[in-house]
């Protein structure tokens, strides 16, 4: 009797995608980290960057945003400045990585990247 595969692929063949996947996805990784974001609020009072795996690279914060009588709305616009930052990241992130897996990645995936 002969074994048949009906179609499916052999465990080497298997083997070699997922290695080629996760070579390819090490390079993208380490591609995202010199990739960046930027986001500014408060008519560019505050500006944050941000590399495409997530890491606050710089924040800078104009000096006419600094009242020291009103300190809360100068934590609200880094707050909001860097989390618009993050979520760029994460688009370009998720953008980056589905030029690898042809947009197949499993849910939750995409922030493991």
């Amino acid at each position: 009797m002969s074994k048949q595969n009906f179609g499916m692929p052999n465990m080497g063949q298997l083997m070699k995608q997922a290695q080629k996947m996760q070579k390819q996805m090490e390079e993208a990784q380490e591609k995202l980290a010199d990739l960046t974001v930027t986001a500014t609020v408060g008519g560019g009072i505050v500006e944050v960057v941000a590399s495409a795996n997530k890491e606050i690279r710089n924040v800078t914060i104009k000096e006419e945003a600094v009242d020291p009588d009103d300190i809360e709305t100068l934590e609200d616009l880094v707050m909001t400045a860097v989390n618009e930052a993050l979520r760029q990241a994460e688009e370009l992130s998720q953008k980056e990585m589905a030029k690898i897996t042809g947009g197949n990645l499993p849910p939750g995936m995409g922030g493991l990247f």
